[in-house]
């Protein structure tokens, strides 16, 4: 969601800050700002909108100075608008905060109470406030922010500048990430290492409760309890910096053109010869009684997939929750029990909040996730990256895909320890999961046709999405994407209960896609199809060879994809609900990358 960085320099800071928040553009925004300290003087530059608004201020009204905090906004408390915008600036003091301070109608109140009155409809004006009544009080700025620091509630990740300290910025971390990046004679700040990654490659991650008081020597970090700690500083991957769109047209394109290659790379990460081999090999299945999964968005559609993997191949009992709701539930977890927590960037709030719910109580923690640096991996007993490199679009595409490739490896292995596979049987399973990567590149080639029935779905008000067993997620999945990116309300249903209710909505005007391989579920698919077809739905049938003979020619549109074993199906019929969202957003001309009101990486609940 929100950015922030900083910089303590030897250059100008404001280019290098507006080049970082750039860099964090993928994450969501519809505000931006900057304040830096030159000769002492604290002062901001602030824009609504996109970056260039921001970047065109600071033509027009430059701001000079070498140390300088950045920040693009995602609106929580108040609208999108210039003076809602960051940094938050109260006399001396300027604020860049992601998160939510949930105590911040309380502090206001005592904040009137001394005559003090904000100017915006934030919460994190209020920190900024506060922040100031600590200095008029003769608290020096580091200790004024601490002060701040203790009077808050809720979850953040914030960063303070000064007037008059040119080599200070004092940050701290409560829920939401923050990173500290070491340069010669530089100190950076970053919610987000691909913001730091062509500024340096040491960046150090505070963990929960964190606060440092960092300057161009180096950075001072004090854990929840106020103690002096060394927290371990990484060297990371430069490739991360690497954001862009290779000559596609927005991001989601190339990473969906990305995924053959990210597959065959997340496949060599697991796979020796014909065994699975996972980061911790002692990881008992054959003791595990039951395996709970939490995410959110996306990522709760690929846990929707692994539950019929689990329980089919493996036999493992799987329950399924939505992150948001999981903890606020208080369910029981049993003796036996562990439990996977999926998400694309590894900070996402809710599913944070899950797997702390269940750290003292599952007998294992384990991460399915794209950021082996991130929260939930470093609070996780077992990590499972899933090796899709970074991911830029907000709608998932790759991450997706190897999300469902490390949950089917993992089910995989579950199987064979359970006694319900024999090594053959993964073995032969694995060969045809080998093969995946061609069969995408052969499904990639018949894009144009799926582009084709998109000028209809453009017309569209309504769209349903059908499918029965494995497909049922990814009927999910795909009115999802459909929804994000071209907003076009849409739904998905498992098949078998349209007539119970949802029947009702069709009629002509209502296109209807069904997933449908020829599988053990096929013939009832087809029921439901003609169901539709019989009261004048439009159906877009997405089937194989066999199914699309089977099915006849009585289909809107057919889109036939190569076949595949059916317990691999979820990895390439990912490929059309993903074309198909993309395209219909093309055809309606709306921004695919950053559409309106999402954020890539969801940090606050």
């Amino acid at each position: 969601m929100c950015g922030i960085v900083g910089i303590l320099g030897e250059h100008e800071a404001a280019p290098i800050l507006v080049d970082a928040l750039k860099r964090l553009e993928y994450r969501g925004y519809d505000s931006a700002g900057i304040a830096t300290v030159n000769a002492g003087v604290l002062d901001r530059r602030r824009a609504v909108g996109k970056l260039v608004n921001l970047s065109d201020l600071l033509v027009h009204q430059p701001l000079a100075g070498k140390s300088g905090i950045g920040h693009t906004r995602w609106a929580t408390h108040g609208a999108p608008s210039e003076l809602n915008a960051h940094p938050h600036q109260a006399g001396p003091v300027a604020v860049v905060h992601n998160g939510i301070i949930e105590n911040y109608k309380e502090l206001r109140a005592d904040l009137a109470r001394a005559g003090v009155e904000p100017q915006t409809e934030t919460d994190t004006e209020t920190v900024a406030l506060l922040c100031q009544r600590f200095l008029e009080q003769g608290l020096a700025p580091v200790d004024a922010a601490m002060a701040t620091l203790d009077r808050l509630d809720g979850a953040f990740a914030l960063a303070f500048l000064f007037d008059g300290q040119e080599d200070l910025i004092v940050v701290a971390r409560k829920g939401s990430p923050l990173a500290i990046g070491h340069g010669e004679g530089e100190m950076y700040i970053g919610s987000d290492a691909i913001a730091l990654a062509p500024l340096t490659d040491q960046i150090t991650y505070l963990e929960e409760g964190d606060r440092a008081v960092v300057t161009r020597k180096g950075a001072e970090i004090r854990n929840a309890d106020g103690q002096l700690v060394n927290r371990e500083t990484r060297t990371i991957r430069m490739e991360t910096a690497r954001v862009d769109k290779a000559g596609y047209k927005h991001f989601m394109a190339k990473e969906i053109a990305e995924q053959p290659m990210v597959l065959s790379g997340a496949l060599s990460a697991y796979l020796d010869g014909d065994a699975i081999t996972l980061p911790d090999p002692q990881i008992d299945f054959a003791a595990m009684d039951r395996l709970v999964m939490v995410a959110c968005g996306t990522a709760y559609y690929a846990c929707a997939v692994a539950k019929y993997w689990f329980e089919r191949l493996a036999a493992l009992p799987v329950e399924i929750d939505i992150a948001s709701e999981f903890r606020y539930r208080e369910p029981p977890i049993l003796p036996g029990t562990s439990a996977l927590f999926v998400s694309q960037s590894g900070e996402t709030a809710d599913t944070l909040a899950a797997l702390r719910y269940c750290q003292d109580k599952a007998d294992r923690i384990i991460a399915v996730v794209n950021v082996e640096t991130s929260s939930i991996a470093r609070e996780s007993d077992l990590v499972l990256p899933i090796h899709a490199g970074v991911e830029i679009g907000v709608a998932s595409t790759k991450a997706y895909l190897c999300q469902l490739n490390a949950l089917v490896l993992l089910a995989l292995k579950a199987a064979e320890a359970r006694g319900r596979m024999s090594r053959d049987e993964v073995a032969q399973t694995l060969q045809a999961l080998r093969g995946m990567p061609g069969v995408l590149n052969t499904a990639l080639a018949r894009e144009a046709d799926m582009q084709d029935a998109c000028a209809r779905l453009a017309e569209a008000r309504d769209v349903l999405f059908l499918g029965r067993g494995l497909m049922y997620p990814l009927a999910l999945e795909g009115a999802l994407k459909l929804k994000e990116i071209s907003y076009i309300h849409a739904e998905g249903y498992a098949s078998g209960e349209l007539k119970h209710g949802p029947i009702a909505l069709i009629d002509k005007t209502v296109p209807v896609v069904v997933f449908a391989p020829k599988d053990s579920l096929f013939d009832k698919t087809v029921s439901n199809m003609q169901e539709v077809m019989a009261r004048g739905g439009r159906v877009l049938l997405v089937t194989d060879p066999a199914g699309a003979a089977a099915a006849g020619d009585e289909a809107w549109k057919t889109i036939v994809l190569p076949e595949v074993p059916e317990v691999l199906s979820p990895l390439l019929y990912a490929l059309p609900a993903q074309l198909l969202a993309y395209h219909t957003a093309i055809a309606k001309g709306t921004d695919v990358d950053q559409p309106r009101n999402l954020a890539k990486s969801v940090t606050v609940e």
